[in-house]
């Protein structure tokens, strides 16, 4: 029984330092694996770098487009009908603050659309 622990013991050490020596199986899988990822993200990238630069070219395009000028997207566009009203009201006699409350436009707007009615006027 003794020499039978001893042969198992010694056969469990050669196994373990014959562990060191071999190579192991799954160590290229595990290599392919990184190497398709790192190639995966590398064409995510150039991917969404392409379809950020043909947003910007179809944002650019459809400014020109439809007449827009991006540097001055901040500054709303006023409907023709409100401008219609507001030029009405003027023409009642309505000061440009009641008429400023009344179409939710500031008083700079209304004054700006009260000279461009009276140019207008002027023209024809």
């Amino acid at each position: 029984m003794g020499y039978l622990m001893i042969g198992l013991l010694a056969f469990a050490v050669l196994v373990f330092v014959l562990s060191f020596f071999l190579k192991d199986p799954y160590k290229e899988l595990r290599e392919e694996i990184d190497q398709l990822t790192i190639q995966q993200v590398q064409e995510m990238y150039q991917i969404k770098k392409k379809l950020k630069l043909l947003e910007e070219e179809l944002l650019v395009d459809g400014d020109r487009l439809y007449g827009r000028n991006p540097q001055y997207n901040d500054k709303k566009e006023i409907h023709e009908i409100i401008k219609n009203q507001v030029w009405s009201l003027a023409q009642q006699g309505r000061e440009t603050s009641q008429i400023a409350k009344q179409s939710s436009l500031s008083i700079e707007e209304v004054e700006q659309i009260i000279r461009e009615f009276s140019i207008r006027g002027m023209a024809k």
